[in-house]
């Protein structure tokens, strides 16, 4: 018997995903809402607004048109409530993508990157009105072309976490209890490849309050206010 429940621990432990097996910060992930290894060309589900969206090296890879006039945008059609979205990203000529979700009139939150920053930010949520983007964190990186990076948004409540690789952000708005759709990324310039997006359902870890004390204030780790990829006209 102790041999077996053994072996049953030891399976259960070679299901979880690489991306998950790190300690539980802001949230505890669950089950999966939505997976897609993004191995082949997009189905319905994805609505790709703007640039060119195609199967490449068994990932997604997102390319600006000129004639768009604007980044190359895709988007899941799916609504959420609080959860846990992980995938991995490689840039291969981009200038800068973004992990994004959206609030149901408008922007909500996103983790911008280019080959030497990663921003985490609030986004603006209503353009022509008051509202403006809150920047939580921006962190000198450096992403060589053709290398995997994973990247994590966690939002539970009123609280969001952003993370690439181990750079870790979090802030906390009004608007993040509320209800959350279509996330999806962005390009600019060509190109830049997306694979394994999975969606997990989440519940605060209860542990949170002390990982929290454990990074940066929001507005602390800021090294130049930049503009998040995307900005200006986004969709």
């Amino acid at each position: 018997m102790k041999i077996s429940i053994h072996l049953t621990f030891v399976a259960v432990g070679l299901l979880v995903s690489p991306l998950l097996a790190e300690e539980p910060k802001l949230a505890i992930p669950g089950s999966i809402l939505y997976e897609n290894k993004l191995a082949e060309a997009p189905g319905p589900e994805w609505k790709a607004a703007k640039g060119k969206w195609e199967s490449a090296d068994g990932s997604l890879r997102g390319s600006e048109l000129p004639e768009d006039k604007h980044g190359a945008v895709i988007r899941l059609n799916r609504k959420f409530t609080d959860f846990v979205i992980e995938a991995e990203f490689c840039f291969s000529g981009a200038k800068s993508t973004t992990l994004s979700i959206n609030a149901e009139k408008d922007h909500m939150a996103r983790i911008a990157i280019t080959p030497n920053l990663v921003t985490v930010r609030r986004d603006d949520n209503d353009h022509a009105g008051p509202d403006k983007a809150i920047t939580f964190a921006v962190f000198p990186a450096k992403f060589e072309p053709g290398t995997w990076h994973k990247i994590r948004l966690e939002l539970v409540g009123d609280v969001l976490l952003g993370q690439v690789d181990d750079l870790v952000a979090w802030g906390s708005d009004p608007l993040f209890a509320t209800p959350k759709v279509a996330p999806g990324f962005t390009a600019a310039g060509q190109s830049i490849q997306w694979r394994n997006f999975t969606v997990r359902a989440a519940t605060l870890n209860p542990n949170w309050e002390a990982v929290k004390a454990t990074l940066p204030k929001p507005g602390e780790k800021v090294v130049r206010q930049v503009p998040a990829a995307g900005a200006g006209k986004k969709k």
